[in-house]
């Protein structure tokens, strides 16, 4: 056996080892009526109830009131609750989650296709359910996604999932929510993180905006009847940004590709979400007069510019809520989208309410996709997805998940990294030093 083949033999073997390890099988159908008796519940819309009772049945919110109020409960399964924590389901935008597993391994990254302009690529169709990512994500009460394509000028279509599931069907909260688009950036940098070498300007900037306004003028021009015949189903995808049905998500950060961003589009009758924002802190009375919503990517990053306060990025989100601006928490990658409360946490501590930073991971992030009137608060009607912490699910040092609902389902959450500190903690107990 040669090398080669020896090191794809054990490559493959890690893969298969590592996709079938702690297999989960997603929960069953909620089956009788639940109540939570005695939590801080955190509602997700800014209120707070002290010593609650959240009652859910058939996947949906039927009671919040407190416990003040005297009500039988007969039939109900109760779970007391109090000195703990209810939270809404956090919701991961802009995320990478199931379409990438092991960033190593070509054969398990599906998030990106060839080309650059893809607006017909769904990335639903891609979604893992059986990632072994995802259950450690979960376990810190990130229960939806938003899984995002990458690549290319227009990436493709995001669509919003439940993270427990069979299949991607299964999964399927809201398919196809909108398109993505990477706007050109007007300076490059070249070298790496540790060796960055001075920006250079980008002499494509006018001839990139160019194609993409071609593109959208050819978008508009497929909408006429005349056109009519074999559609061209790149154009086809992006009809629905004319028509309301899907939203544009544009990609960038600097204040002046911002603003030229939605100033171009508003010329087509789009109102694009701004997706990562670094400079929207500098821009709010702009973003406030054109309705512009901001998906904020990750507050926990050092300043752009050497001339920047070096904790501008944690102030940013307090900055965003004082002006009024509809915004929410966003991580770029997949694995690290467990730590996404944190970085909500991370803000209160420069200036941002508490509780409008847990509307930053669950009913200001369900507006921005559209999903705020099933899901993205614990209120009446409303999807039970859900769950009860110990301590505060924003603080690392005391967020401890004990249990989570998806539409009434407890869930299981358990995962890899658990069962792994399990087993060395079993295996070195009472070892000592040996």
């Amino acid at each position: 056996m040669t090398k080669t083949n020896r090191t794809i033999i054990l490559l493959l073997t890690t893969i298969i080892q590592f996709s079938l390890f702690g297999q989960q099988t997603p929960a069953p159908p909620q089956t009788q009526p639940i109540v939570v008796m005695g939590a801080t519940a955190h509602l997700g819309n800014g209120d707070v109830i002290e010593n609650s009772v959240v009652a859910f049945e058939n996947g949906k919110f039927t009671l919040i009131n407190t416990t003040a109020v005297s009500q039988s409960f007969e039939g109900y399964k109760i779970i007391e609750a109090s000195g703990k924590h209810i939270y809404p389901a956090f919701i991961a935008p802009n995320t990478q989650l199931g379409l990438k597993e092991i960033g190593a391994v070509r054969a398990t990254r599906d998030e990106q296709e060839v080309g650059s302009l893809n607006p017909s690529l769904r990335s639903i169709i891609a979604y893992n359910t059986d990632s072994k990512v995802t259950p450690t994500v979960r376990s810190n009460g990130i229960l939806l996604a938003q899984i995002v394509p990458q690549g290319g000028r227009i990436s493709g279509q995001s669509s919003i999932v439940e993270l427990d599931a069979w299949n991607y069907e299964d999964a399927t909260f809201q398919a196809d929510d909108g398109i993505h688009l990477r706007w050109p950036r007007m300076f490059k940098f070249s070298g790496w993180w540790a060796a960055p070498e001075p920006a250079k300007k980008n002499e494509n900037y006018d001839k990139d905006i160019r194609s993409i306004k071609e593109f959208l003028d050819a978008t508009k021009a497929s909408l006429s009847k005349d056109n009519a015949g074999v559609p061209n189903l790149k154009l086809a995808a992006m009809h629905g940004l004319f028509d309301g049905s899907k939203k544009l998500y544009v990609h960038t950060n600097a204040a002046k590709t911002i603003q030229e961003a939605v100033l171009t589009l508003k010329d087509y009758g789009i109102t694009p979400v701004i997706v990562g924002g670094r400079d929207s802190w500098q821009l709010t009375d702009f973003l406030k007069t054109h309705d512009v919503a901001v998906i904020l990517k990750d507050v926990h990053s050092l300043p752009s510019r050497e001339d920047a306060d070096i904790d501008q990025p944690f102030k940013t989100p307090a900055i965003l809520q004082d002006a009024g601006i509809l915004f929410c928490f966003s991580m770029n990658g997949y694995y690290v989208q467990r730590n996404l409360p944190f970085q909500a946490g991370h803000a209160v501590g420069f200036g941002l309410d508490y509780e409008k930073a847990v509307s930053g991971l669950t009913l200001n992030t369900a507006k921005i996709l559209g999903i705020d009137k099933r899901i993205g608060s614990v209120e009446t009607g409303k999807d039970a997805s859900f769950f009860i912490c110990a301590g505060d699910a924003l603080d690392m040092r005391t967020c401890k998940v004990e249990q989570a609902f998806i539409q009434g389902k407890e869930i299981d959450l358990d995962n890899k990294q658990k069962a792994l500190y399990r087993k060395f903690q079993e295996k070195y107990k009472g070892t000592g030093n040996k």
